[in-house]
């Protein structure tokens, strides 16, 4: 079966992120992925959206699954990579099998089921969560990764581009964006340093099956302040109609203080995606208010 790997909504995806730039890249794909496929003895055989790039779920001679990444930044590819190399040997962390960084792709193991945990809402296994996060923030913080200034900078620019002119800005102006950001600005520069995954959110953690559990996937590292990785985490019970507390009692104690200032900074982005897709909602009402 011939799968198509770039539709049109993938390829807009694509060009909203990188610009128009990006087409050229697009078009090369099918040679880029013919090529790596023999080298790597694989067959494409599905897909998985994504905004920084593509990812080809494909199976060996053996039939094993494995996981293609390819993104036309390769700086970004490279620093994935690079994370998943210093968590080489974590069992919650998928694990890099090969790479050809001048051409953006990482080749990592398959998780099966491989289903991420956003359609459980607040019913994630939490104990496995804290795990997790202690696993991720036990490597010390080295190599060639981008501080947590640069990785918040990046993040607001990004959200403000994309927010000027849109439906979303009536709901939440961009006043409170910037107030977001200078916040975020004084805890990236004033907590603990160690190597942070800096996109943990539940899209970005699959259920590995029952002997392995919950694994973490598409890190965007940085190294900073460790309680920035469990914001999403935190307000996750408020999609269900709970508070900020309740998502904080299941964090660490020791990391609450610095979690709930990372929300507050930080809320400004977590409403923005759920105002894109489906405008205002008592989730999005509430975590805004949390900015205000």
């Amino acid at each position: 079966m011939m799968v198509a790997l770039l539709d049109d909504e993938a390829r807009a995806r694509l060009v909203d992120r990188f610009g128009p730039s990006v087409e050229a890249w697009c078009t090369a794909l099918p040679d880029l992925v013919e090529r790596l496929c023999r080298r790597w003895g694989l067959t494409v055989h599905d897909t998985r959206p994504g905004n920084s790039g593509r990812t080809l779920l494909c199976r060996n001679a053996a039939g094993t699954l494995r996981v293609l990444k390819l993104c036309p930044d390769r700086a970004i590819a490279t620093a994935e990579a690079t994370a998943l190399g210093s968590w080489a040997g974590l069992s919650r962390v998928v694990q890099v099998l090969k790479t050809d960084l001048d051409h953006g792709a990482v080749l990592l193991e398959g998780l099966e089921p491989g289903s991420t945990l956003t359609a459980r809402g607040a019913d994630v296994p939490w104990t496995e969560v804290s795990d997790l996060l202690a696993d991720l923030h036990s490597v010390p913080a080295a190599g060639p990764f981008p501080t947590q200034l640069e990785r918040v900078r990046s993040m607001f620019a990004l959200a403000e581009r994309r927010l000027r002119g849109s439906p979303a800005e009536a709901r939440l102006p961009l006043d409170t964006l910037h107030t977001g950001l200078a916040r975020a600005e004084e805890l990236a520069v004033s907590g603990p340093v160690a190597l942070v995954h800096g996109d943990l959110h539940p899209g970005n953690v699959l259920d590995a099956g029952p002997a392995r559990g919950i694994v973490a996937i598409d890190p965007r590292p940085c190294t900073g302040d460790p309680a920035f990785d469990a914001v999403d985490w935190a307000v996750l019970p408020m999609t269900g109609g709970a508070t900020l507390n309740d998502g904080l009692d299941r964090m660490p104690r020791e990391d609450r203080d610095r979690v709930r200032a990372w929300c507050v900074a930080l809320a400004p982005l977590v409403a923005m995606g759920p105002l894109h897709r489906g405008g205002p909602t008592a989730f999005t009402d509430a975590v805004l208010e949390m900015a205000r």
